[in-house]
């Protein structure tokens, strides 16, 4: 592990100091850690929109709205090699929240995160990407979370 030693202005610090107490992390550097993977991981996609994720897309939808759900599903068929699972539950008498956890290239599964969000009915829609990498071991390949400026998997040295 490399230590790092930067200089911050007291009112940046001093913001800094708020995030780690305000999301619990035990100290400085996790929570340094967790902003920096996220950043890198915002311009993998960027850099490399045929790179592969994992993501979650969320979103809420109105169930009375004509056809709707009928339509989110069948985005989900014609889109079945990148749609692993949906999770689906019901908050009130008309809506209703879905979570699909996706698996492809990343320019993909944000142009069918586009797609679902974009349906007239669908609200509060998010999605979520992590940057994967192809690790092989015992003889096959794993997809791992990528870190680091490279595109060595999670954990790695």
């Amino acid at each position: 592990m490399k230590r790092l030693t930067m200089s911050l202005d007291d009112e940046l610090a001093d913001a800094f100091d708020a995030i780690v107490s305000e999301r619990g992390y035990e100290n400085r550097s996790e929570a340094f850690r967790d902003l920096l993977r996220a950043d890198l991981g915002k311009a993998r996609q960027q850099d490399n929109p045929d790179g592969l994720c994992v993501a979650t897309l969320s979103y809420v939808y109105n169930h009375h709205q004509r056809q709707l759900a009928m339509r989110l599903t069948d985005l989900q068929h014609e889109h079945h090699e990148i749609t692993i699972s949906t999770t689906h539950a019901h908050l009130d008498h008309d809506h209703c929240v879905e979570v699909v956890i996706l698996r492809g290239q990343t320019r993909l599964v944000q142009e069918f995160a586009k797609s679902v969000t974009t349906q007239a009915g669908v609200s509060h829609g998010s999605l979520h990407i992590v940057p994967l990498a192809v690790h092989h071991a015992h003889g096959h390949e794993h997809l791992v979370p990528m870190t680091g400026s490279g595109n060595g998997p999670a954990g790695q040295r």
